[in-house]
């Protein structure tokens, strides 16, 4: 175990346990209301608070949290009172945020593209003490609301006017799954980077689906595949020398692969196992009995 000696190890360890913990958890609700490429939006336009840290020689996280976060707010917004469509909003943030943080990175006196690069893909090494409070603050920040409001932010994901009927603020409860996922993505950026956020926050989420019918087995299911491979990817970037952002990606791929290759013959097995008992169960009506509709009680 001697990948647990140097600190950097230390500390990219406890980035990766609390990252495969969050991300998942926020991609659920994601997932279920069809904005899966939302991640991606925030991603992009984190990455102007990237280079608005360097430019104020203020800390690249918080900073990028505060602009993730008032990203995301917008975004909602444009969606709930503008003629433009979700979509768009969508693309104005990743051209936006990307074109920003490019810009205001090579404005500033210590900043560079190759630091920018740290935080596009990840970087193990660069991953400080002052980076670990801040995951740790956002990361609790983000599993008191996925936790704490799971039921309300299920049923806003599931139908939106059921949940307004029910007498739920629903506008609240959007806004505060997109300030929780744009927590999430700058939590994540120093280890999968925040080109490739958006897929760990996905896909662990639809692998769990391939043999998962209930929510609750779902939530517990993805956040058990995003730990596994946030541990996987990060120990194996460092014995292979590789990139843990795409190494975890690729490895929740593989893992979204191998369950769904899984989840067929199981679900033709549970098809034929129903067909068989509701066969069973099926009672003949002798030719001598009367007829249904002439039964009376």
């Amino acid at each position: 175990m001697e990948f647990l000696d140097p600190p950097f190890m230390q500390r990219a360890l406890i980035a990766a346990v609390l990252v495969g913990v969050i991300a998942p958890a926020v991609g659920i609700y994601l997932v279920q209301r069809r904005q899966a490429l939302m991640g991606d939006g925030i991603g992009h336009i984190a990455m102007t608070g990237v280079g608005l840290g360097f430019l104020l020689s203020t800390s690249p996280v918080w900073m990028a949290t505060a602009v993730a976060v008032v990203g995301a707010v917008v975004m909602e917004l444009i969606r709930w009172y503008g003629r433009t469509r979700g979509d768009i909003a969508l693309a104005m943030l990743f051209y936006g945020g990307m074109a920003g943080g490019v810009l205001l990175i090579n404005l500033s006196d210590t900043g560079s593209n190759a630091n920018l690069t740290s935080y596009l893909f990840g970087s193990l090494s660069t991953v400080s003490d002052e980076d670990i409070t801040a995951i740790w603050l956002l990361a609790a920040f983000v599993l008191l609301v996925t936790l704490g409001l799971r039921r309300q932010l299920f049923a806003v994901s599931q139908d939106e006017e059921f949940a307004r009927v029910t007498g739920l603020p629903v506008r609240a409860l959007n806004l505060l799954v997109a300030v929780t996922a744009a927590v999430t993505v700058t939590v994540a950026m120093r280890v999968v980077g925040l080109l490739l956020v958006s897929a760990l926050m996905v896909v662990p989420v639809a692998a769990a689906q391939q043999i998962s019918r209930s929510f609750k087995v779902t939530f517990v299911l993805s956040v058990v595949i995003g730990t596994a491979v946030t541990l996987a990817g990060t120990v194996t970037s460092y014995y292979q020398d590789v990139p843990p952002g795409a190494t975890i990606v690729l490895l929740a791929i593989a893992v979204f692969v191998a369950l769904t290759l899984l989840a067929t013959p199981l679900a033709k097995r549970r098809a034929r196992r129903t067909e068989a008992t509701s066969g069973e169960c099926t009672l003949e009506v002798p030719a001598s009995r009367p007829a249904a509709d002439e039964l009376r009680v």
